[in-house]
């Protein structure tokens, strides 16, 4: 039999080019077999690697010269890897009836990745940080890492979506051979596809079939001289992040995806005349709003007018607010095929099932956000680990339900209870330093102060509304010389005490106490922070020893901080606060900086 027939309406090999569907009509039924019903399947006939890898020798040319190594570099380095990422995916297609859904899909798909992503490679500086010399010695590293990332990163598929039969009905065992082998073994001539119902995306299954692809030599080869390039390959081939580290072959990677499905769905767009949705493309929105998150301060979960809000009933992402951030970030990330209508963005989700929609007729929810007048619209993720379990720190959910309508109070009752909970809040809690008797005693000669009026007992506080003085307006001052991350951070943390947002910070007897969680929460490290800060000296040192850090009682909890100089906050009276003394009852915990 003619392994070419089987491909029956396409070009041939040596015209083939990438990005035309590999359309592979599934092989019409023996004319003397008689005729049945409901039909029988007349699966996938089998063949060799190399009469596989010949439908495709145009594409394999082209791969070599973009490649540019001598005949036995390219043999040693590529050849062998698509020898054997062929004999382990033999002609299965690539999806049930979407993209590269004909025979040997998933094949051509793999390789039309790697050459785009090996294209890709040139002008590519992936070492930044390298000496000339090392980037020299470990760019063709980078770029034989980079074919292998395409060619294996749609590999998973093998493992989660398709359930592979010989013609006897026995089960191909995945995790423990490649395909061709297996139907050698049975001697069996055809082999059936069974595709899995609702099959989850679970690229990390792709790494159980990389050691019947990838050398063991070539992984040492590429982790020869370096610790970077073999876990940037396989977290690109799992999907999994790298963190604080730019994956630059995982961006070329996904680019040349977007690109090759495009063109694909394309060609079937123009044969069949129906445009098909981009399911692919979900894995592009999920990223983008980890991205965003992440990197993005109008993104903070709960944070002032944020984009992100998580509750005890679930996370909820603002729309259609959000949806223009994450088209112009992937814009700027020049991927084709991504939609521009929040309508068609919220079916692809909905498709995916990365949301939960609110009915079958309505996709978004309306939510209460604390200090917001009304309702505003959000779409609910299924999950809010989708986007939370990527950063460092995740954050606490609110203590309410985003769903439950709340009252909301007149402007006299929201004052009072603003100031009342501003007061307390100001109040001084913490024990580790005793002079505050002194300042008591000091200060009875002034004239009475909103902290002064928080010491008194709650009992004699009879205020009428009309009466209320609206606490000072607190913000940060610092010298322009900090960091501009640590100055937003702090900023947006002090600003906290005139009302927006949840209390992130609170005044001690020695300053202003910073838990080390609200600058986590806002992607800042800790310790260049407190490194940066102490060089400014604007950190409170506290004995013993000097310790930069503090464990005080925020929020019912005991956690870890520093504490910020008073003359740094706009709204403290300096003269109000002293130096720590070494009688303390606080616990110090931390690093001495």
């Amino acid at each position: 039999m003619v392994f070419g027939s089987l491909f029956s309406g396409r070009r041939s090999a040596g015209h083939d080019t990438p990005g035309t569907r590999n359309e592979a009509a599934t092989p019409a039924p023996d004319a003397t077999a008689p005729l049945t019903y409901p039909p029988l399947d007349p699966g996938f006939p089998t063949h060799s690697v190399d009469d596989i890898l010949s439908v495709h020798s145009d594409l394999i040319r082209r791969i070599k010269l973009a490649y540019g190594a001598d005949h036995e570099t390219y043999s040693n380095d590529l050849e062998t890897v698509m020898h054997r990422y062929a004999g382990y995916v033999n002609l299965l297609p690539a999806t049930a009836n979407n993209y590269f859904s004909g025979p040997g899909g998933l094949l051509r798909m793999g390789l039309e990745i790697a050459f785009y992503s090996l294209q890709a490679t040139d002008g590519q500086i992936f070492s930044g940080r390298s000496t000339i010399t090392n980037r020299r010695q470990l760019e063709p590293r980078w770029r034989h890492a980079t074919f292998i990332a395409g060619l294996c990163s749609q590999i998973h598929r093998t493992l989660s979506h398709v359930l592979v039969t010989d013609d006897k009905g026995n089960a191909w065992p995945a995790y423990l051979g490649p395909l061709t082998d297996w139907l050698q073994g049975q001697r069996s001539h055809r082999f059936f596809v069974r595709w899995i119902a609702q099959a989850q995306e679970t690229r990390t299954l792709g790494v159980f079939s990389l050691p019947h692809i990838i050398p063991a030599e070539t992984l040492q080869l590429l982790a020869h001289g370096n610790s970077i390039i073999v876990p940037h390959m396989m977290a690109s081939i799992s999907g999994m992040p790298i963190y604080r580290d730019h994956n630059i072959l995982d961006q070329l990677v996904r680019h040349a995806t977007a690109l090759v499905i495009d063109r694909d769905l394309q060609a079937s767009t123009d044969r069949t005349g129906k445009p098909q949705l981009g399911s692919h493309l979900a894995r592009y929105l999920i990223d983008a709003l980890r991205r965003l998150v992440q990197c993005d301060s109008a993104w903070a979960p709960n944070a002032d007018k944020s984009r992100i809000w998580y509750g005890q009933d679930g996370l909820f992402v603002v729309w259609p607010n959000a949806a223009a951030e994450i088209t112009g970030l992937l814009e700027t990330d020049r991927l084709p095929g991504i939609p521009k209508s929040p309508a068609t963005i919220l079916d692809i989700l909905a498709d995916a099932e990365v949301i939960a929609p609110r009915n079958p007729s309505q996709t978004t929810w309306p939510i209460y956000p604390p200090g917001v007048m009304g309702p505003i619209e959000a779409v609910k993720l299924a999950s809010p680990n989708l986007v939370l379990a990527h950063l460092a720190a995740a954050p606490s959910p609110l203590p309410i339900d985003l769903l439950a309508p709340r009252a909301m109070p007149g402007p006299a009752s929201s004052t009072h209870q603003r100031a009342s909970t501003q007061l307390s809040l100001l109040e001084p809690k913490s024990d580790f330093n005793d002079v505050i008797s002194q300042q008591e005693s000091n200060e009875q000669n002034k004239a009475p102060s909103v902290i002064d009026i928080a010491k008194r007992p709650r009992a004699d506080q009879d205020w009428p509304d009309a009466a209320i003085t609206v606490p000072t307006t607190f913000s940060f001052n610092a010298p322009l010389r900090l960091n501009p991350a640590v100055r937003s951070a702090l900023t947006d943390i002090v600003d906290t005490l005139n009302g927006h947002g949840a209390y992130a910070c609170c005044r001690v007897p020695a300053g202003l106490f910073v838990p080390l969680a609200e600058l986590e929460r806002r992607q800042i490290d800790t310790s260049m922070a407190i490194r940066t800060l102490s060089d400014l000296e604007m950190l409170v040192s506290h004995p013993p020893g000097k310790v930069k850090t503090v464990t005080h009682d925020f929020g019912g909890n005991k956690v870890l901080g520093i504490v910020i100089t008073p003359q740094h906050i706009s709204g403290f009276d300096p003269s109000d606060f002293a130096a720590p003394s070494p009688a303390t009852g606080s616990s110090h915990a931390g690093p001495q900086i």
